[in-house]
């Protein structure tokens, strides 16, 4: 195992494995769509996973790629969590989704939150990455910094959509 191996994180290892694997570099959608598959099948208690992306021209975040029960298909940059995440350009995890004002609710079940803003290196806003959990508290330091990652890996064969 390399040392570049050793310091990234498993998530993202089996991302850019999988792209490169399928020589899907340049397929956007396609890139998206396993990404969200990656993380459903590989981050332990986990019902929601995917991507809200951002379409300036109506200044909505529109539901993307995803894997969980239906979700709310369009939503205002500064509404929720995946709003604020994207206005405020930082990682949000929210232990307790029932004590974040302005949850925006797609499935009573969840009960932990992490969204994590895709952004390019010269600053255009893609959109963002959605996790719910089942689990109070499910997301902590390890989990914010290997998400953060896998989106930064997940960069590489993304455009905006």
């Amino acid at each position: 195992m390399s040392e570049i191996q050793r310091n990234t994180p498993l998530i993202s290892q089996l991302l850019d494995t999988w792209i490169k694997g399928e020589t899907s570099e340049e397929y956007t959608l396609a890139n998206y769509a396993n990404a969200a598959a990656i993380i459903f099948q590989n981050v332990s208690a986990v019902n929601w996973a995917g991507f809200y992306l951002y379409h300036s021209e109506t200044n909505t975040l529109a539901l993307g790629p995803f894997l969980g029960k239906p979700a709310t298909a369009l939503i205002t940059p500064d509404k929720g969590v995946v709003g604020k995440a994207f206005t405020t350009q930082e990682t949000i995890v929210v232990p307790d989704v029932r004590a974040f004002s302005g949850h925006i609710v797609c499935d009573v079940d969840s009960n932990a939150e992490i969204v994590i803003p895709i952004t390019t290196a010269n600053g255009q806003k893609i959109g963002v990455l959605d996790i719910d959990s089942t689990e109070l508290s499910r997301f902590g330091k390890q989990e914010q910094t290997d998400l953060e990652h896998f989106v930064q890996t997940l960069l590489q064969y993304v455009n905006a959509i």
